[in-house]
């Protein structure tokens, strides 16, 4: 067993003043397989069979104190693991995440709200090339989720911080490279379901420090925001978002503006049908504007552990480019089993 030393955390009102010996823990793993078949206009779809297997891998303990902690490692298709994060609740103060790659952090957790019966809207394998938002959420970064006595009920809060919101994530003992002119962030991320039954209301706002670099695309300060709300009624759900990124990364762009759209329906307690729209635009410095707009009409029908799903998916200027392959529409059928 491990012994962890008495911690002075007066800033922390005395919570975690005394950490004594943690408890015995445990590791479980879960996983599951995916095949697909996806074809699409405009591409060289070569052999359109496609397959991902993913492990989970989630350890957990107590302290004596009542503080908890997980940590959960995915390995997805690759030789070194493809996320991880570190989670402590502590008792009247909230849960403490540490995340190296995982996402859902910060911003990111908003980046797309919309009810759907499968997946997001750019995220069915026909390449939309749409930007959305995901504040510090895209480095490794401290999230603080602050404890529900500290606020109305329904209510939760988020706060999310990166030292070097562009560097890479590195192991322990290690640094993080050169971020390239971008420094530190701070993410702040509000949700509301306690107003009225079926109704969550969300909203979010990122800062971080850019480097005024004209051959990177900076023009300073990058700033992101998200919101919308989504509500549900029966056995349809239906939602609505907007989302800036404000100065954004890439070299004569001054934001991308997006309005996403979505509706479910439960037609029964196996079968769901969606269907989400997202229409996004760029706005160059030169002062012209490029749309990208795409449309996912989706199913999924389960059985036990097996999940079949399927999406017709339809963007018009992917990757915000006006080209006629950018104009592309295709299909995906996937088989899911999860143990």
């Amino acid at each position: 067993m491990n012994k962890l030393t008495k911690i002075g955390a007066s800033a922390l009102c005395g919570s975690l003043a005394v950490v004594a010996t943690a408890q015995a823990g445990s590791m479980s793993v879960t996983g599951g397989a995916t095949a697909t078949y996806h074809v699409g206009d405009y591409t060289t779809n070569g052999n359109p069979i496609g397959m991902n297997s993913g492990l989970t891998f989630t350890g957990d303990g107590e302290l004596d104190n009542g503080t908890t902690f997980v940590l959960t490692i995915t390995h997805a298709d690759k030789a070194a693991y493809s996320s991880a994060n570190i989670v402590m609740t502590v008792p009247g103060l909230g849960a403490f995440g540490i995340d190296q790659g995982a996402g859902g952090q910060g911003l990111d957790r908003i980046d797309d709200m919309m009810p759907t019966s499968w997946e997001e809207t750019n995220g069915t394998g026909v390449g939309t090339g749409l930007q959305t938002v995901s504040g510090v959420g895209g480095a490794a970064n401290i999230e603080w989720n602050l404890d529900s006595g500290f606020l109305p009920d329904g209510m939760s809060l988020q706060i999310a911080h990166s030292p070097r919101a562009g560097g890479t994530s590195a192991n322990d003992k290690g640094v993080g490279g050169d971020a390239g002119g971008i420094g530190a962030g701070w993410d702040f991320v509000a949700q509301h379901a306690g107003i009225v039954d079926g109704l969550n209301l969300f909203g979010g706002y990122s800062t971080i420090d850019q480097a005024v670099d004209a051959g990177a695309g900076y023009t300073g300060e990058r700033s992101q925001m998200a919101f919308g709300a989504t509500y549900a009624v029966g056995a349809v759900t239906v939602g609505y978002q907007y989302s800036k990124d404000d100065r954004a990364t890439a070299a004569g762009t001054n934001y991308y503006a997006n309005d996403a759209f979505g509706v479910s329906f439960n037609v029964n307690d196996d079968l769901a049908i969606s269907v989400g729209v997202h229409q996004s635009e760029r706005n160059h410095t030169n002062g012209t504007t490029t749309s990208n707009d795409a449309t996912s009409l989706q199913a999924s029908y389960s059985v036990g552990g097996a999940s079949i799903k399927v999406a017709r998916t339809d963007v018009d200027n992917a990757s915000y480019s006006t080209a006629v392959a950018n104009d592309k529409d295709g299909y995906t059928i996937a088989l899911t089993l999860a143990f």
